[in-house]
């Protein structure tokens, strides 16, 4: 489990990119709030954080030719298995989205990645 450096999304491979989209669904919905060390730092921030991400990941999935659910585009929708948010106030996209995101972020992911046999 691991949300990507954002820089590294329109280089990801397929199978990378799809589980990302998986890991923001699941994130999104029931998995909010439940600990896994690699992405806790998600639950410091404003879930809208998490609907700013994904959107760069949906983007870049539609840049590709795939076609994610448009349920997904709107910040309240958290999937099928748990209701809606009421409300949710929307905050400004800041650049990395993440503050977690920075350099040796970067590095971790491309290490990760290059444990893989990926090399961006």
């Amino acid at each position: 489990m691991r949300l990507w450096h954002e820089v590294l999304i329109p280089k990801l491979p397929r199978q990378q990119l799809l589980g990302q989209h998986r890991e923001c669904c699941a994130l999104r919905g029931k998995g909010w709030g439940k600990p896994h060390s690699t992405v806790n730092y998600v639950f410091d921030h404003s879930p809208y954080k998490l609907v700013q991400y994904h959107w760069l990941i949906m983007n870049e999935m539609e840049n590709r030719g795939y076609k994610p659910d448009t349920l997904w585009k709107n910040p309240l929708y958290r999937g099928k298995a748990i209701d809606a948010y009421t409300e949710l106030p929307e905050i400004p996209i800041e650049t990395p989205i993440y503050p977690e995101h920075h350099d040796d972020y970067l590095k971790e992911c491309l290490d990760n990645l290059a444990e893989k046999d990926i090399y961006l």
